[in-house]
C-alpha cells in the first residue's frame, strides 16, 4: 500500500484540503511531501523502485521531502528576521 502513488496523492489532496480548513503552513509541507513522493513513484526509476520497495525508505524520504518544504514555506511565508511583535495596550485595561 505504501508503496501506490495513488495513495500518496490521495494524501497529498487530503492533507491539502485539511490545511485549507486549518491554515498554518503546517499541513501544507506534508501534502507537498506526499506529492513528491506520489510524483516519484508515478514516473518510476530506480531511485522508485528503492523508494518504494521498503516502507522505512518510503517514510524516511517522505519525511525529508517535507522537512524540506516546510523549511522552504517557512523561508518564504515565515516571519521575518527581526520582527518582533509589540502590543500597544493591554485589553485588561478598559
Amino acid at each position: 500500500m505504501f508503496s501506490e502513488w495513488w495513495v500518496w496523492g490521495s494524501a497529498a489532496i487530503l492533507l491539502a484540503i485539511g490545511e485549507v480548513l486549518l491554515p498554518g503552513y503546517i499541513l501544507l509541507g506534508f501534502a507537498m511531501g506526499a506529492a513528491g513522493i506520489a510524483v516519484l513513484l508515478l514516473i518510476g526509476g530506480p531511485l522508485a523502485f528503492w523508494v518504494g520497495g521498503s516502507v522505512p525508505a518510503t517514510l524516511f524520504v517522505f519525511a525529508a521531502l517535507s522537512l524540506a518544504a516546510w523549511l522552504g514555506l517557512r523561508r518564504w511565508l515565515g516571519v521575518t528576521r527581526g520582527q518582533v511583535k509589540t502590543f500597544d495596550r493591554d485589553i485588561n485595561e478598559d
